[in-house]
């Protein structure tokens, strides 16, 4: 990104919308082309599915194991795109009487949220069909944006950016010349970064400046109002780690003892916050953006935050 970095804001916005336009991909001809998903394949790339940390499993159930997190991949994705959405809308509101390019770059990013939505539930649906029955996963998309969208919108821009950013590592891991990872998974993972990769330069854009509205006060308070996000994203991951290790659990094939079972479930907890906090909260260019509008102290409570997490 340190070449557009240069760029001034207006060209920043207008090259957003020609990326947006040039890369445009449907889900029907494009991503799905008339596949299924394959139960002899990962996935998830084992880096992102972190299958070493599933000690005690074989390799035909750490398989197992990247196919119930593709699927709560998918789900995870239906929900944090449901609250980001909802506030790109709201942000364009800034833009209806001003900058044409900013609005129609943010417009895009709405339209193409609504899409990806679309993506995941697709994807959601072709996993039921090739998995066991009995996968639950019983979060509210709905009630988890109201109550993000009750926060500043410094905070959720911040987790935005977060999530738009890890979206780029999950790409580049899944291009690994691994032959066991779905080819239609990778896909998935491909197509989604192409235009996510613009969603985060909008992020940045409309994050400073928002930042540059605010006095120092508020902006304290919206710091911690970003660590509360990430705690409350970090609560759902520990809900869907106990399910999808029950999940795991009760369609393996084999008895799983208890001592075993929260083995698992502390193997799922550390692959999600991995993949839906660390990955993204670690990204350099995340780092850059978020110290070059906070302090010093301020950055050291996220960072205390974010290590209790591990």
């Amino acid at each position: 990104m340190d070449a557009i970095d240069r760029m001034p804001d207006t060209e920043r916005y207008a090259r957003c919308v020609e990326t947006s336009k040039r890369v445009r991909w449907d889900i029907d001809k494009d991503v799905i082309r008339g596949r299924r998903f394959d139960v002899a394949q990962k996935f998830l790339p084992e880096g992102l599915a972190l299958a070493d940390a599933f000690a005690t499993l074989s390799a035909g159930e750490k398989r197992f194991v990247s196919q119930i997190q593709g699927r709560t991949y998918a789900n995870i994705f239906g929900l944090v795109e449901r609250f980001i959405n909802a506030k790109v809308l709201e942000l364009s509101h800034d833009h209806w009487f001003g900058d044409q390019v900013a609005l129609e770059a943010l417009v895009r990013f709405s339209d193409e949220e609504l899409k990806h939505q679309a993506l995941f539930r697709r994807i959601d649906t072709m996993i039921c069909e090739v998995l066991p029955e009995g996968y639950r996963f019983n979060i509210d998309p709905n009630a988890v944006a109201r109550a993000v969208l009750g926060k500043s919108t410094w905070a959720v821009l911040a987790l935005t950016l977060d999530i738009e950013l890890f979206t780029q590592l999950h790409y580049r891991q899944s291009i690994d010349a691994d032959a066991e990872i779905s080819e239609l998974f990778k896909d998935v993972f491909l197509y989604h970064w192409k235009e996510e990769s613009q969603h985060a330069i909008l992020d940045e854009l409309e994050w400073v400046r928002h930042d540059a509205e605010l006095t120092a006060e508020q902006r304290d308070r919206a710091v911690d109002e970003f660590i509360g996000l990430v705690a409350a994203i970090d609560g759902i991951l520990q809900v869907q780690a106990i399910a999808d290790a029950a999940y795991f659990s009760a369609t393996c094939g084999r008895v799983v003892e208890a001592p075993e079972t929260r083995a698992i479930e502390d193997a799922f907890l550390k692959a999600y916050r991995w993949q839906y906090i660390h990955s993204g909260a670690q990204h350099p260019h995340f780092v850059k953006v978020l110290f070059g509008l906070i302090t010093a102290r301020q950055g050291k409570r996220i960072e205390t935050a974010l290590t209790v997490l591990q």
